[in-house]
């Protein structure tokens, strides 16, 4: 560490000892002698003042205690690229291979290996030969000697340079201007400075399909900004940066398939409507976003959006959504596939989870994967019958009615079950009979009358019997095995409906109970071994 402070200090970035900060001073502070470096820390526990020190201003600071003097001499301001490559995979003349473990680099939620320790070993003398690099927490400052890492690492593919002391993304492209074949780059944890205008479309990012810009300070119009220079991009992560406000992308990032704006307070779900266009966006991550609604105003009642074309995965947890209204809307997103959303004020209206579970399938008719649990074909139709039932006698009070000529549902109760009338052409409208008599759920009306059936041994005469509904599956194959006196076989076993004719729902899941699947009293179970 130097005792003189570099000319070109204000700005940069510092270590002092473990602690992370960025240089807003660098001069006299009478009646002291000499020079003192005034500095913001990143952690505002290590700070004193704002950056007035006896009446005098000498710096701002956006906590009031974030800032503090240093001298120059206490200060790291970091080492080269290809100097902390060498350090890293003690490839240097001063270090022995001793430093930690930084082997893997997970992206959201996929997981980057980057060359360790071991496998190294073997190539101290080849840096040619290392793809993927991982310098994290190295104190990398600057790129080092021009043309220095294209001559020595020709190589490289993947680069982790979260947290260290980049000040500018000019030292990025500066970095990444030497290697010529870069896929995957993360600067996450660096705060600095990046483009106020346009940056023109050039060659350095042109194979760039991951970055990683988590915790860097940076804004949506920045991101904006630079997005003209990575034309491969399909993976942008961008969490924990203040960003509240979203514009269009207008001809950038249209190669975009994964977006992580988790941890930004976004002002409300319309700003979704910004990036709505993205044509080959697939996967959006939008945890702890602070949004509290999510509407797409194009499409009515049961139609399909325009916006978000190719969405096929959607993380909204964490959220203050609280209106089943939002969850309807999703049914608008055309290509929409896998959803996460735990931990909304929505989902607290419903005590009973797998009764919460079975609402958001219902509602949402393309989903396939909720909250990282597969939708079977089963639970969901399960999930459907329940919904149209339930939901009955709501639908004919509000207008609704077996015959098409008299079927006249409300705007009000299409707007609250969009999906409903798409279920009753799929199942058929419900009929009163079917909706009467919902009584208390006492034991003796839980339990169901049923037909044992053998389709494929007919010596087996039917049998009726009395089940409960709350039944798993396991236990009824048990009652079997002792009832019809089955060798010990793997029974498989099956449900036809006294409503739905012909149609023959398997019961697959030995932990499920019966009233899972929708099961009524006058079905059918069918037993096979």
């Amino acid at each position: 560490m130097a005792a003189w402070a570099p000319p070109d200090a204000l700005g940069r970035r510092l270590l002092c000892g473990a602690e992370y900060g960025t240089v807003r001073y660098r001069g006299s502070v009478p009646p002291t002698a000499g020079i003192w470096l005034g500095v913001e820390w990143d952690d505002p526990q290590r700070g004193k003042h704002d950056g007035t020190y006896e009446g005098t201003q000498y710096f701002k600071c956006r906590h009031p205690k974030g800032g503090s003097f240093i001298r120059p001499n206490k200060a790291n301001f970091g080492v080269d690229f290809l100097t902390a490559v060498k350090n890293r995979y003690g490839l240097s003349d001063e270090q022995d291979v001793q430093h930690g473990t930084e082997n893997t680099l997970v992206f959201g939620k996929k997981t980057v290996e980057f060359v360790g320790m071991d496998s190294i070993a073997e190539q101290q003398s080849r840096l040619n030969q290392l793809v993927d690099i991982s310098v994290r927490e190295c104190a990398v400052s600057h790129a080092g000697q021009k043309e220095e890492i294209s001559r020595t690492c020709a190589n490289i593919r993947h680069i982790n340079l979260s947290k260290n002391l980049i000040s500018s993304w000019e030292t990025v492209t500066a970095i990444a201007s030497q290697v010529q074949n870069l896929e995957t780059l993360n600067i996450s944890e660096n705060k600095m400075k990046f483009p106020s205008t346009s940056t023109s479309a050039s060659s350095v990012f042109s194979k760039l399909r991951i970055l990683a810009l988590n915790q860097t300070e940076i804004t949506w119009a920045e991101v904006l900004l630079c997005a003209p220079g990575w034309p491969a991009l399909e993976e942008l992560y961008l969490t924990s940066n203040n960003i509240t406000v979203l514009e269009r992308p207008d001809n950038v990032l249209q190669t975009l398939k994964l977006l992580d704006l988790s941890d930004n307070q976004l002002l409300d779900g319309n700003q979704l409507h910004l990036i709505a266009h993205l044509p080959r966006l697939e996967q959006l991550i939008l945890r702890n976003t602070g949004i509290s609604s999510i509407n797409f105003p194009d499409a009515g009642f049961g139609c399909k959006t325009k916006m978000f074309p190719s969405l096929k995965r959607l993380a909204i947890n964490g959220n203050k959504i609280s209106q089943w209204s939002s969850i309807n809307e999703l049914d608008k997103l055309p290509s929409l596939r896998s959803l996460q959303c735990h931990n909304n004020p929505v989902m607290d209206t419903e005590k009973n989870p797998e009764t919460l579970r079975q609402l958001i399938i219902a509602k949402i008719g393309g989903l396939e994967v909720l909250n990282k649990s597969e939708i079977l074909p089963a639970e969901r139709k399960g999930a459907e019958l329940d919904y149209r039932k339930i939901f009955g006698n709501d639908w004919l009070a509000a207008g609704g009615n077996c015959n098409p000529e008299k079927n006249k549902p409300s705007e009000e109760f299409l707007a609250a079950h969009p999906r409903y009338p798409l279920l009753c052409l799929k199942y058929g409208a419900p009929e009163e009979g079917e909706l009467k008599g919902r009584q208390p759920l006492t034991l003796k009306n839980q339990l169901l009358t049923l037909t044992i059936k053998c389709p494929e041994n007919p010596e087996q005469k039917p049998v009726e019997k009395k089940l409960p509904e709350s039944m798993t599956i396991q236990r009824v194959k048990g009652l079997l095995y002792r009832l019809l006196k089955i060798p010990g076989s793997e029974l498989k076993l099956s449900y036809e409906s006294s409503k739905l004719e012909g149609k023959e729902v398997e019961l697959d899941n030995d932990l499920k109970p019966l009233q899972f699947y929708s099961i009524e009293n006058g079905d059918c179970v069918l037993v096979r071994w």
